[in-house]
């Protein structure tokens, strides 16, 4: 009576008496449809049962009924590397985060100018070499920007710029990249081509041109997406070095015959040109505050890049 006034209350639990005597099927009924009731919520009392279970002649054949069917039924047990994912060596991580332009004809274009450069002025004494170098260089870390994001250059681009490292952050990553390939190449090689009479700029003039190019085509890139900013920056680059040069020579405001331009004194047109643009402390000054111009407009147009659909060639407003 107490038994069943208790199990009335919910406070009781399964005893080992009970246990046997629903295993061997001599309690009665009641009793058994509380036991069953109660092993649902109770794990204690579910295991004094099972115990019990497993301790008689029908538990030994059930437990090996289940091995049987367990054996029968699991897959077997996978290789240690199954599963799991491959691991990604540090090479490989560093190539992927520096973008397409170091893996592909970027990286052989920068090469190819830095090995003409050279052989040009060692090989055949060309005078022209270091101003050629000087007037490439600006405009090759732009365009290592343009073959490094966006949809029409990265085939995951749009994988990349979905994940919470891709955006800006990651066109960043690969700018660093381009830069510190691009940069030390270059001046490298303008300090190995040998002086010249013409007044060409020192080897290293190019660089705060180059940055605030790079920059600017950074900033214009969240206008109008990275490659077609890239091109546009490289023509108006251009166009500033080659306009003066036809006017001056076409007008003879120099002394020169438009002639001149394929000529002997084309190295040192250029060269003069290039002094009055490169150098000096004025001419550094305005180069310095376009860079900074472009990096706060660069700060400011920041949430543009977050689009996983921008980079190609679209508007991002």
């Amino acid at each position: 009576m107490r038994d069943r006034a208790a199990r009335s209350a919910g406070v009781w639990h399964v005893d080992e008496a009970l246990a046997a005597r629903y295993v061997a099927g001599s309690a009665p009924e009641p009793d058994a449809w509380s036991l069953e009731k109660h092993i649902e919520t109770c794990g204690a009392c579910a295991v004094r049962v099972s115990a019990a279970v497993r301790g008689t002649a029908a538990g030994t054949v059930l437990a090996d009924v289940r091995g049987a069917v367990l054996a029968a039924v699991a897959p077997p047990p996978p290789p240690p590397d199954v599963g799991r994912a491959p691991a990604i060596g540090f090479t490989a991580r560093v190539l992927w985060a520096a973008g397409p332009a170091l893996r592909g004809s970027w990286l052989a274009a920068l090469v190819l100018v830095v090995v003409g450069a050279v052989g040009l002025a060692y090989a055949t004494g060309f005078a022209g070499a270091r101003p050629l170098l000087l007037a490439l260089a600006p405009v090759l870390p732009p365009a290592g920007v343009a073959v490094s994001y966006g949809r029409y250059a990265d085939p995951m681009h749009e994988i990349g710029a979905a994940t919470p490292g891709g955006g800006l952050r990651l066109l960043l990553t690969r700018t660093a990249a381009v830069l510190a390939v691009s940069l030390p190449l270059l001046t490298l090689a303008g300090a190995l081509l040998p002086d010249d009479t013409l007044g060409t700029p020192g080897a290293a003039a190019w660089l705060l041109p180059g940055l605030t190019l790079t920059l600017a085509a950074l900033a214009l890139g969240s206008y109008v997406g990275c490659r077609a900013a890239a091109c546009a920056v490289g023509a108006l680059w251009v166009l500033a070095l080659a306009v003066p040069l036809l006017t001056s020579a076409s007008a003879g405001a120099v002394g020169v015959s438009p002639s001149a331009l394929t000529g002997p004194a084309a190295p040192a047109e250029l060269s003069g040109y290039l002094a009055r643009f490169l150098s000096g402390a004025a001419a550094q000054g305005l180069w310095a505050a376009g860079a900074a111009g472009c990096a706060a407009l660069l700060v400011a147009r920041r949430r543009s890049f977050d689009r996983p659909s921008f980079g190609g060639g679209g508007f991002a407003r």
